[in-house]
């Protein structure tokens, strides 16, 4: 998954960089110190002597969320609440149930894989619930393990002395 672009400190990068150049220091020694391409440097340049250090303050690139933070935060609610209460049978999320939950109540269509990128962001990680069978009998499981197990386990062989 990627990282997030900190866009406000690569502007505040661009515009330590313009002052350095202000200031007269030669474009590779701003790279070196703002730990940025020479490169970049020299477009920074090229943009300060046509637009000034306004046109180094750009707004993010790529395309615009189609969910803003306040629609994240009422989906994490609805992910809280659980897919049972969402009308499914069990309690597994899955992307594509995801998905249509975003479309039912936001009216927003993510695919499932991006679907799980979103959570990434979200800080959801995937998760099966511990399904645990109701016919369970803890006493004969730590009985089985305790008894059973080391009887029937393979054991190494012992080494004979040459």
């Amino acid at each position: 998954m990627s990282k997030r672009r900190d866009y406000e400190h690569m502007e505040e990068r661009r515009l330590q960089g313009a002052r350095l150049l202000e200031d007269g220091v030669s474009q590779a020694e701003v790279a070196r110190q703002l730990g940025v391409k020479r490169q970049s440097v020299h477009e920074w340049a090229k943009i300060m002597a046509t637009e000034g250090e306004k046109g180094l303050a750009r707004v993010p690139t790529g395309r615009k969320p189609r969910l803003n933070a306040v629609q994240l935060a009422q989906l994490a609610e609805h992910l809280q609440n659980g897919p049972q209460a969402h009308g499914y049978a069990t309690a597994l999320w899955t992307t594509e149930r995801i998905a249509r939950l975003i479309k039912r109540q936001f009216g927003v269509r993510y695919h499932r894989d991006h679907v799980g990128r979103l959570m990434g962001q979200m800080g959801w990680s995937c998760q099966r619930p511990t399904g645990r069978a109701r016919e369970r009998k803890e006493e004969e499981i730590s009985r089985w393990k305790r008894v059973e197990w080391p009887r029937i386990k393979k054991k190494p062989k012992k080494k004979v002395a040459p």
